[in-house]
């Protein structure tokens, strides 16, 4: 995967792809790569306006008319299930790119802390919706996005939402390694009943995006926030390790990619290992059960017979 760029990317022509916060950054370069490359692209955007223009960008950009946009606010289960309900046919990848970070405390629709709900939860829910729909495409892939704070993340089963006591970047920290726990259950699950589905993560390194437009921090910030971007990689740089992991015929389920250069901040994608302790299956089945729970979206036909 050295030197691996969007342009590596091969033929992706009647595949069908999902792709969540399609709107800006991440989420937006990674759909004009795949689009590029001859995918039909569903841009998923919370905003009407804004996926609008997304749609007009990506279309601009790469000359395909295999682009639409669909309304998905991952903070709402009730819009998840409105977004899966209206799909039909095969699905080949679903990246569960979208995110919030370091949000002011708040609660989803459904009552959910913000970050939790909508980074972790709102995925877990529309991956599961729309299980049929990728099993249908007969080889697929969900690669979810984490990030590199889930290094100091941990599930906290006695406080998920963080009610007695809201710190932001605990709780963004407990909702990116709980992408990573998803992932690799989701893999083993998959493995377990046979099914050709490969769960793999990936996350952008230091990227320059619009994730910290919900921050609300102090203006001294904004120093700081501009030396910054100054030293971060672009969007379309961030979304290489995304657009690998989605593409290339050499992931193997359970694999996580980010950047190659110091710290994972920047570079071009490889193989990168997430914390240790992602790889303890008790606190992922227990943080699936729980979500499971949370959500009402039961994953049973993933269960192995027996």
């Amino acid at each position: 995967m050295s030197g691996f760029t969007a342009d590596a990317i091969g033929d992706l022509t009647g595949m069908r792809v999902v792709v969540t916060g399609a709107n800006s950054g991440l989420g937006l370069q990674t759909s004009i790569g795949l689009a590029r490359a001859g995918a039909q692209v569903v841009l998923a955007c919370r905003d009407e306006q804004r996926g609008r223009e997304a749609e007009k960008r990506v279309r601009a950009r790469t000359g395909s008319d295999q682009v639409e946009m669909r309304i998905l606010d991952l903070a709402s289960l009730a819009s998840i299930r409105e977004f899966a309900a209206a799909f039909s046919g095969p699905l080949h990848v679903l990246v569960n790119n979208a995110g919030i970070m370091a949000t002011p405390k708040g609660t989803t629709s459904d009552g959910f802390e913000l970050q939790f709900g909508t980074n972790h939860l709102g995925h877990f829910a529309l991956t599961g919706l729309l299980l049929e729909h990728l099993r249908e495409a007969g080889s697929a892939r969900v690669v979810t996005l984490s990030s590199l704070a889930h290094k100091r993340g941990r599930i906290d089963f006695d406080d998920l939402q963080s009610e007695h006591g809201y710190r932001r970047w605990k709780a963004y920290g407990q909702s990116k390694i709980a992408n990573l726990y998803f992932m690799v259950e989701l893999d083993r699950r998959a493995r377990d009943a046979g099914w050709e589905l490969t769960s793999v993560a990936a996350h952008p390194g230091v990227a320059n995006t619009n994730l910290t437009a919900g921050m609300n921090t102090p203006a001294v910030f904004d120093v700081v926030g501009n030396l910054f971007k100054r030293l971060t990689q672009s969007d379309a740089a961030g979304a290489l390790p995304t657009l690998y992991a989605a593409t290339s015929p050499e992931v193997h389920g359970g694999d996580y990619y980010g950047p190659s250069g110091p710290g994972e901040t920047r570079g071009a994608p490889r193989l990168v290992a997430p914390a240790t302790r992602v790889l303890d299956r008790d606190i992922a089945v227990r943080l699936w059960n729980r979500s499971v729970e949370l959500t009402g979206v039961d994953y049973a036909a993933l269960q192995p017979a027996g």
